[in-house]
């Protein structure tokens, strides 16, 4: 008998049965019916077959076993001697399963076990629910133990084998060593071979028993089991044996298991039958394996999982997703669904800039994925064209810092495996960065000034190598070939070795030229990028260039002996030069305000080869006009010295500074601002301190708070530190701390020092500062942020910090939207956490304007206000009593301290009230000295309740003067002597809080008027142009002249300055206290309809705004947020905020907002041209490629070719949109601080645009939906570099005359013509005609996308049009196919269509539509469903796919979004049941089949949803969806219900209800 018998069963789930005496009887009687001897015991191992040599001999008679029919009598009979027939049946299904592993290869017996589980099931005595799992069960566990068996007996062979044992003399021979390894292969192969027929014949035997059961009514977990095991074998076919065993399979017995393995399989997947959804087999992963046998059943199956998966995937993806990449064109990085993570932890995770598409369609990240990515391909296209666009537009360093990773040479070995949520690999940066280089120096080469994009990208560069994220050698090493290979023409300068002269002192630079085993190679490599060109030896980059080379050459002199072979003995020399000028010129105290060019690049030229001299050379030149006494007369002791001013070194000069001279002068400079303070450091030494950090952004950044935490924990407790480190916060650096994306940490650090000092008294100015530098932060914050760094509990802002954060909520809501889903959970605890501490209503004025999701959760807050009101006329005769004794003409200075001490704190939050009521409009009448000093004496937090307080009472005497009698003037002007008193004549209380607490009661008709007539007081008028004079340019970093330090008390007045004397300001003012302030009010006055005041406010404070750290997200964010309710020339007056000829504005859009005569829509040329400058400026340039990485042959490589684009900023040509004072070439950070990139300042232009033009909407949209549209048409048929189709589909082809082409003007709607002039706009553009035309689409998406919602509704308007205006999908004459046929080729991404000339109207808006979705914030896809609601009712498949198509991307985005994923799912069931309904009537019948696509697309969608990421094999939908789903399944036709049948929550029906069934059992028990 074969070594297959020796299989022991599998045991039984009960073991009692092992010991029943049904088990011995029912083992009797089949081994009767089997032909096996009674006295052989079931489980006793059968002896092997004898060999071949040995005698034949003759088996003993034996008695044949009965006939099967009299089976079914016999086990009756046997049945009748047990009382209990489940206990009787469970133990025939388990002996049953133990003759199956013991005779599977006996061919008469294994037919005998399957008549006989026939027999038994017609009886009743098997249930294959409980049978099956345990036959497969018993299988796994037989295969394991053969396994280990064959392992055993293999080793075991080996040991057995002779080998030559004593002395020397008796080794084997080779003979005899080749004799061995015969042996042992051959006894190795044999062990193998019975091994695999057991296992071929098992199977077999399983899969002819399951096909029995199959065909009974089983239940969806079994047949569930079924199939996972059927997939297991399939998938793990060639794993089961070990690679020598492999050459002498059987093919025959592997075909014979295999092909019942599949018939199990087709059966479960039968569409008629149904019993596994054919998604199951898309998600199995059998279409990867490897070494695929040769049978062409499974070939079959292989290829329609192909074929369906394809289909499938296509629903996942958004059209011309290859071109998605983020613009950096906005402040937010837009985060990927994050499931199932904590809002803290989201605060460190990963970010994915791009995700690369899994077979499924599934968006993936992941290093190892990334490392995967071949290089040429179009993955790798995109990554590159991700990180190049970059560089060249220099986001966020937050950003890269999320999204860059150490490159794995450079990592500990801790950390040596793949990071998750990484999309870059080392060699993508390094590619990235070399190209950069190579088109920065054909730029240089073709004359034109780029110092300043050279400069940027040092900085980047800088940064970059610091951080670890390329290989140094590698990119070395790689762009030596670039510059030698196709590009070994551009390098003639000496760019290149001044780029590595900037990092040659980084850690990571100076090992690899120290201690690499190539540093001799790498440094040889280093020097040979040296070019002998002197252009113009006066110029100071050109100096500087002469002598880098010098430079290098002697820094790699001091590194390594072995280097020096390589050095140029001639630049060596040359750096002697260097040596002479420095001694003869540059010891000497120089006037850097004063020098030539020469000296100038030559100081640069020291910077690099004597850093520190240098250094000290400007320390001395900001300290040559020595000190003086701050406050003469004081006592020696007390004695402060100021260091006196000098011109600040002027960033023309700062610019060629090393950055090792850089970071050198802010470690001094921080040394003697922060740390050491000898003397009161001057103005011009924290301007250039400020000035090094604004110019390389990326390098030179510290967070300031952590830098002098780290040097000195003590520092900050000290003012002076305190006092200079917030002044350089709030005045200098905010917007650095933007674009760092560290304004929410900021914001933390400074809350600390607010919680610390509210309740201490006397430490205002300190207090004040912070506050109003926390007012900014928030006021500067366009993205949701947590109030708390830990989450928990309420906040700790003051009353004005929790109200300014609740309107920065607002207008970040309204104007941005909600970026995560994760934020709008959040929402309501943050509120709260805000509002712990605030009693604020909002008035219904204000909340009329807030966002619906803001309203609805304040307006149910109670209005406290009487109940102040009340508490004050219970306290006012205490308050008037109290303060007649202190406040007396006569009172003594001394009672102040009795006030102090013996009041009650409710009871001097009323103490200005008082006061003002007593003064009745004479001021003479109040003692302000006792009072000033009492408002010095008690702590920040109750000036600010005393200020709220008298805001109510001031409002509340009006009233009350109004009825009795009082003329309204004359109760204000009263009110206007009494505010004089507290605010410019003895200058008591903080105006800006006093102006917020005022606006914030815009209930009251008084309060803006009161407000108002603050504002327009000539004192603060007077104050405010002071200010603007004596602060010079609003661009501080261009003022070269001496800062002049305003004293003290003018600078802060009586209430902040009284005790800080021995602490000047630098730039803190009172008056700059009011920035954040101004727009806020005029928010007010807008709320309030008061445009004509809103007018005047922005008139008289228009010079001052130019001071606003912020005003273009100001002006911006204020046309966007009362967007429709502005009038025209309220409009006008706004944008006059800003510096108009810093802006890029389109050359016609000032004529457009002036216009006085009735309004008219621009012409399409503007908006066209608005698109181009977003293309040319915004969209990430498309990647060249000299390879094809395309599925369609030759159609990538060319739409990628871009050697003609121009470079990043530059347009060609003199009719580049937009004015001549629009920018040219790259801009530095300091020079747009606000925004923070040009990227973002081309689009926020393009909106700020859109927002003030006088049309609606609607005009809007559908002027760009018509460029779209007709975009490729447009563009070819102007002349424009058309080659003709691809393919010859046209207009009027025979091949798909359903499928118009671009050129077909009926196909485009010829009917709304397009009226563009196009003569130069591809021209203007850099691009082919096809290329261009992709670009248009996706920055018309991106630019409705950061449009406020009144336009995306139109959007969906004009799409829905659009879509139900396509002829060919309503012409009911077309035949199926046909349509189908167009639907296809209309939705083709236009990135190809537009090759073959085949773009359709709908596939330009469905692209539009996604290039417009995938730049939404998640909260605004809530209204993407008016596009669908709008083309119902769906009467074609046609329109089904349409619908689907339009829509199906979004639902992975929304994986982390339940609700509105499961609106967005429902409003898709409702199309098909539109089409596929009970009650539906198409034109047309149609097959449920021919869905099947989006059959699958739905099991697939609520899979990915209920993993919240990509689908894996433990993946399972939500049961909520798949209630959902079954809710709209009732309304679906029998077929179509009958696909979608698993997904219901019925756990009779459904595989994965009876997953979630099982689980809930599972963790019950």
């Amino acid at each position: 008998m074969d070594q297959s018998q020796r299989i022991v069963a599998a045991p039984s789930s009960s073991r009692s049965y092992q010991f029943h005496p049904a088990r011995a009887a029912i083992v009797d009687l089949l081994n009767l019916y089997l032909g096996r001897g009674t006295h052989q015991k079931p489980d006793e191992p059968i002896r092997d077959p004898p060999n071949k040599s040995q005698k034949r001999v003759h088996a003993p008679v034996r008695d044949l076993p009965p006939r099967n029919d009299q089976f079914i009598a016999d086990f009756e009979k046997l049945q009748t001697q047990f009382n209990d027939p489940d206990q009787f049946r469970a133990i025939t299904e388990s002996v049953v399963i133990s003759m199956v592993l013991q005779c599977s290869n006996h061919a008469p017996r294994a037919e005998f076990l399957l008549f006989t589980l026939r027999t038994l099931c017609r009886i009743g005595y098997v249930n294959w629910d409980t049978f099956l799992p345990s036959l497969l069960s018993s299988v796994s566990a037989a295969e394991a133990s053969l396994s280990q068996a064959a392992t055993t007996a293999a080793t075991s062979s080996q040991s057995l084998l002779p080998v030559g044992v004593g002395s020397p003399g008796n080794e084997p021979t080779a003979f005899s060593k080749s004799l061995d390894n015969v042996q042992q292969i051959d006894m190795r192969n044999s062990s193998q071979r019975v091994r695999a027929a057991a296992v071929n014949s098992l199977r077999q035997l399983s899969c002819k028993i399951i096909l029995i059961g199959v065909e009974f009514n089983l239940k969806p977990a079994t047949h569930s089991e079924i199939f996972q095991c059927m997939m297991s074998w399939l998938v793990n076919w060639d794993k089961s044996d070990d690679s020598p065993g492999k050459r002498w399979r059987s093919e025959k017995s592997l075909a014979e298991w295999l092909r019942s393995c599949l018939e199990v399989i087709w059966l479960l997947v039968d569409v008629g039958k149904s019993k596994i959804p054919f998604y199951e087999l898309l998600r199995s992963g059998l279409q990867f394996v490897e070494n695929v046998p040769d049978d062409e059943a499974l070939f079959a199956l292989v290829m329609e999982i192909h074929r369906r998966r394809d289909a499938m995937a296509m629903h996942m993806l958004m059209l011309d997703q290859h071109l998605h990449c983020p613009t950096f064109g906005t402040h937010r990085i837009s985060s990927q669904p994050t499931a199932n993570v904590s809002a803290e932890a989201v605060a460190h995770l990963r970010y994915s800039p791009i995700t690369y598409p899994s077979v499924l369609g599934e968006p993936l990240s992941g290093e190892d994925l990334a490392m995967s990515v071949p290089q040429g391909s179009l993955d790798w296209e995109r990554a590159v064209r991700c990180i190049k666009h970059a560089i060249r537009t220099t986001p966020s360093p937050e950003w890269w810092k999320r999204v860059l990773v150490v490159t794995p040479c450079y990592r500990p070995s801790a950390q040596a495996g793949p990071i998750p949520g990484a999309v870059f690999t080392s060699e993508m940066i390094c590619e990235a960065i070399i190209d950069r280089i190579v088109e920065l120096l054909k730029l240089t080469n073709s004359d034109a000034n780029c110092w300043q994009e050279w400069l940027v990208f040092s900085d980047i560069f800088f940064f970059l190598i610091k951080s670890g994220c390329t290989d140094f050698v590698d990119f070395i090493d790689k762009l030596v070939l670039r510059l030698n290979g196709d590009d070994n023409h551009i390098l003639r300068t000496n760019h290149v070795t001044w780029l590595l002269a900037q990092i040659i002192r980084v850690e990571l630079v100076m090992t690899a030229l120290n201690s690499d085993p190539k540093k001799a190679e790498t440094t040889r490599k280093i020097l040979s990028f040296h070019r002998e060109d002197r252009t113009d030896p006066n110029n100071p980059q050109s100096v500087l260039l002469d002598f880098v080379s010098s430079c290098q050459n002697l820094r790699i002199w001091s590194l390594s002996a072995t280097t020096r072979a390589y050095l140029n003995n001639e630049q060596l020399l040359k750096g002697k030069q260097i040596d002479e000028w420095w001694r003869s010129q540059g010891r000497r105290m120089m006037d850097y305000m004063n020098l030539d060019d020469r000296s100038i690049g030559m100081f640069w030229v020291v910077s690099y080869t004597m850093a520190q001299p240098a250094c000290e050379t400007v320390i001395n030149w900001l300290s040559s006009a020595g000190v003086a006494e701050l406050l003469p007369g004081v006592t020696p002791n007390e004695r402060t010295m100021m260091m006196q001013e000098v011109s600040p070194l002027p960033m023309s000069l700062l610019s060629g500074f090393s950055m090792n001279l850089c970071l050198k002068l802010a470690l001094q400079m921080e040394e003697a601002l922060f740390v050491s303070q000898l003397v009161v450091p001057s103005i011009a030494m924290v301007e250039t301190y400020t000035r090094l950090l604004l110019i390389s952004p990326h390098s030179m950044f510290r967070s300031h708070f952590t830098q002098i935490a780290q040097r000195n924990a003590s520092l900050l407790s000290k003012p002076s530190v305190s006092l200079l480190v917030l002044e350089i916060l709030n005045y200098r650096l905010l917007p650095l701390y933007r674009y760092q994306g560290k304004s929410k940490s900021l914001l933390y650090d400074v809350t600390k020092i607010l919680s610390a000092l509210k309740a201490k008294r006397g430490d205002h100015r300190v207090f004040r500062l912070a506050e109003n530098l926390c007012m900014n932060l928030i006021l500067s914050l366009r993205d949701f942020f947590s109030v708390k760094r830990d989450q928990k509990g309420p906040t700790d802002f003051t009353e004005t910090l929790s109200r300014i954060t609740i309107m920065t909520l607002a207008i970040t809501i309204k104007t941005r939207g909600i970026a995560d889903a994760d934020h709008m959970v959040y929402l309501q605890t943050m509120l709260e956490q805000v509002l712990a501490t605030s009693q604020h209503t909002w008035s219904e004025k204000t909340l009329r304007h807030f966002p619906s999701l803001l309203r609805d959760a304040l307006i149910g807050r109670v209005d406290k206000r009487g109940l102040s009101i009340q508490a004050w006329q219970q306290a006012e005769t205490t308050v008037l009593n109290q303060c007649t004794q202190l406040l007396s003409p006569a009172a003594e200075p001394a009672y102040v301290t009795t006030y102090l001490s013996h009041s009650f704190p409710q009871h001097r939050q009323y103490l200005c009230a008082g006061a003002c009521l007593l003064m009745q409009g004479n001021p003479d009448k109040i003692n302000s000295a006792n009072l000033a000093r009492v408002l010095r004496e008690v702590t920040p937090d109750e000036v600010t309740a005393n200020i709220y307080t008298f805001v109510d009472v001031l409002l509340h005497n009006v009233h009350l003067d109004l009825q009795r009698g009082h003329g309204l003037e004359e109760i204000l002007n009263k009110n206007d002597a009494n505010l004089a008193f507290f605010f410019w004549t003895h200058e008591m209380l903080p105006l800006d809080i006093f102006l917020l607490a005022l606006i914030d009661r815009d209930d009251d008709p008084h309060a803006l008027i009161i407000a108002r007539r603050i504002l327009e007081r000539p004192e603060l008028l007077q104050r405010i142009n002071v200010f603007c004079v004596n602060r010079g340019n609003p661009e501080h970093w261009l003022c070269t002249q001496v800062f002049k330090r305003n004293e003290l008390q003018k600078a802060l007045g009586n209430h902040l300055a009284w005790k800080d004397n021995r602490h000047p300001t630098f730039f803190d003012d009172i008056a700059a206290r009011l920035l954040p302030v101004i727009p806020l009010v005029v928010y007010r006055l807008i709320e309030n309809n008061a445009m004509d005041a809103a007018d005047k406010i922005l008139t008289a404070y228009s010079n001052f705004l130019a001071y606003h750290p912020f005003r273009f997200t100001f002006v911006r964010d204020i046309l966007a947020y009362f967007y429709g309710h502005l009038p025209g020339q309220l409009v006008v007056k706004i944008l006059r905020v800003l510096g108009l000829s810093k802006i890029p504005f389109s050359e016609s859009f000032p004529q457009y907002i002036t216009h006085t005569g009735p309004a008219t829509c621009p012409p399409l040329d503007y908006f066209a041209n608005l698109l181009l400058n977003l293309v040319n400026n915004v969209i990430p340039p498309l990647s060249s490629s000299s390879s094809n990485c395309s599925s369609r042959s030759g159609s990538m490589a060319d739409i990628l070719n871009t050697s003609s684009r121009p470079p990043h900023g530059k347009t060609p040509g003199a009719s580049q949109p937009g004015p001549a004072n629009a920018s040219e070439g790259q801009k530095a950070f300091y020079q747009i601080q606000d925004p923070g990139t040009y990227t973002q300042l081309v689009l926020e232009t393009a909106v700020i645009e859109i927002l003030s033009l006088p049309v609606s909407p609607a005009q809007i949209v559908s002027s760009l939906v018509q460029i779209i549209v007709n975009i490729q048409s447009t563009l070819i048929q102007s002349g424009n570099g058309f080659h003709g189709a691809a393919n010859g589909v046209g207009q009027g082809s025979s091949v798909l005359p359903t499928s118009p082409s671009g050129g077909s003007t009926d196909s485009m709607g010829a009917s709304r013509s397009s009226c563009m002039n196009t003569a130069s706009f591809v021209s203007r553009s850099g691009y082919t005609c096809q290329q261009l035309s992709c670009l248009l689409i996706q920055a018309c998406g991106l630019l409705l996308a950061q449009l406020p919602p009144e336009f995306h509704t139109q959007l969906y308007v004009e799409a829905s049009r659009v879509t139900r205006e396509t002829w060919w999908l309503s012409d009911g004459k077309r035949s199926q196919g046909e349509v189908d046929s167009a639907v296809g080729y209309a939705l083709m991404d236009p990135t190809w269509a537009a090759q073959d000339n085949t773009s359709t109207a709908i596939g330009n808006v469905v692209a539009l539509l996604h290039a417009f979705f995938s730049n939404l914030p998640q909260e605004w896809l809530d209204g993407t469903h008016l596009i669908i609601k709008n083309i119902r009712p769906v009467t074609s498949v046609a329109m089904l796919r349409v619908a689907f198509r339009i829509m199906g991307p979004l639902l992975p985005r929304l994986a982390n979004a339940h609700a509105l994923f499961n609106k967005t799912l429902a409003l898709l069931l409702s199309t098909m049941v539109d089409v596929f309904g009970k009650n539906s009537q198409t034109p047309v019948p149609v097959e449920a089949s021919q869905i099947a696509d989006l059959v699958d697309f739905l099991h697939h969608v609520v899979h990915y949803e209920g993993q919240g990421g990509a689908v894996q094999s433990s993946s399972k939908p939500r049961a909520d969806t798949l209630a959902l789903i079954g809710r709209a399944e009732d309304s679906l036709r029998p077929d179509v219900q009958h696909l979608l049948s698993h997904l219901r929550t019925d756990p009779n029906s459904s595989i994965y209800a009876a997953a979630h069934q099982n689980t809930a059992k599972s963790n019950t028990s």
